[in-house]
């Protein structure tokens, strides 16, 4: 990938790695390396760490406490935490919520809600998902009516991920039932903590709990909790999830894990006697993974290409999510086959640092089985890509 960068910004890439070496807590790195669900608190130190050196939000405008880091730079760091296994940052408020806000809220909530997304103080979920409006959101359900000083909230969300450590939802409802409905949607901020707002834990499969529905009965929205104009939620929704998929690419996580795999592979084998590359089969799967890995890096490095000079993500985004997250997944099975019988339950064999990484493996396998549904399920990435890209009509 040497030939996306130039000198300088292979220099940047050295400052961040010897600053990342310095100060980031080996406790937090080996959490990190053994589970993908760690607690608000782990979070937040490596997050006010960060804070501590401005790089808590780096690639926003420096007018809203960033840095004005380039696409590329903002790149080469996220690569840098991952290879590092540095805690991964909470994604809503500085990838998601953050820039919808610096971008279409007023200046009032740009004052209210950014520095605590910056210092990491505040924590957000997003409200988009409902039982029966998943990746189709022109179906949400949730209303927002409108009454003398703010709206009425009623509805649910499904599958609130971090919910339950979040202080702010940013939610989408229906403001206008009698338009199409694209149309009648609304974007609005609910602090959590809210009169009529109650959570349900959703433990998943691999038994961790990160997800939870969200249950909105008459919660009352203040006027200035409309982010936007009323109406127009829509388009705010597509440019949220614009930068998630592209987000959820995870190419950076992905190479760390596969380079942690092909460790994996080579020590379970040489137990064996049979070192990785004489396994011509093996051996083959593993080379198809990293062109695939390979592949997708450059994908992305397009897409923030485009960002660089002003293009918000366009179609693409939705080829780099159903490729990133399906290479998650191939990851994680092929780590459980060369686990073997380790990889059967999540209750490790033993104390020891295998039996450790071998839980470690496991939650994310199993974990991982949500990565081709959020933020908009394969199938429907799919056929945007063959309606917007390949001009192919339903």
């Amino acid at each position: 990938m040497r030939v996306f960068f130039n000198d300088e910004e292979w220099a940047f890439r050295d400052e961040v790695r010897n600053f990342i070496r310095t100060n980031l807590p080996g406790e937090l790195a080996e959490k990190t390396r053994q589970s993908i669900h760690l607690s608000r608190a782990d979070v937040a130190r490596w997050h006010h760490i960060l804070h501590e050196r401005g790089w808590s939000v780096p690639h926003w405008p420096s007018e809203y406490g960033g840095q004005d880091w380039t696409p590329l730079q903002r790149y080469l760091f996220e690569s840098e935490c991952a290879q590092a296994d540095a805690p991964p940052l909470s994604v809503f408020g500085m990838y998601l919520v953050g820039p919808t806000i610096y971008t279409f809220g007023t200046a009032d909530q740009k004052s209210r809600f950014l520095p605590g997304i910056i210092s990491g103080r505040a924590f957000w979920c997003q409200g988009y998902s409902e039982t029966e409006a998943g990746s189709d959101l022109a179906k949400v359900r949730t209303t927002a009516r409108k009454v003398d000083g703010g709206y009425i909230l009623n509805g649910s969300k499904a599958w609130t991920t971090e919910g339950h450590i979040a202080d702010y939802m940013i939610c989408l409802a229906r403001t206008n039932p009698g338009v199409k409905p694209q149309a009648g949607l609304s974007l609005f901020v609910v602090d959590m903590k809210a009169d009529g707002v109650s959570m349900q834990p959703v433990m998943t499969i691999d038994g961790c709990h990160s997800v939870n529905t969200t249950f909105l009965d008459s919660v009352f929205l203040p006027e200035d909790a409309l982010i936007g104009e009323v109406d127009r939620g829509w388009g705010y929704a597509k440019f949220l999830l614009s930068h998630e998929r592209t987000n959820n690419a995870q190419v950076h996580r992905s190479r760390r894990e596969f380079d942690r795999l092909v460790d994996l592979a080579r020590r379970t084998l040489d137990a064996l006697g049979s070192p990785l590359l004489s396994d011509p089969v093996l051996g083959s799967r593993f080379s198809a993974l990293e062109a695939q890995l390979n592949a997708l890096e450059v994908t992305i490095l397009r897409v923030l290409s485009d960002q660089a000079e002003q293009r918000e993500p366009g179609p693409e985004a939705s080829i780099v999510k159903v490729i990133g997250s399906e290479l998650q997944q191939q990851i994680s099975e092929l780590a459980m086959e060369m686990l073997g019988e380790q990889g059967i339950c999540l209750t490790p064999f033993g104390d020891d640092a295998a039996s450790q990484e071998a839980t470690g493996w496991i939650e994310r396998h199993l974990y991982r089985r949500v990565v081709t549904i959020y933020a908009g399920a394969n199938e429907i990435q799919k056929n945007l890509i063959a309606r917007n890209i390949l001009g192919m009509q339903s």
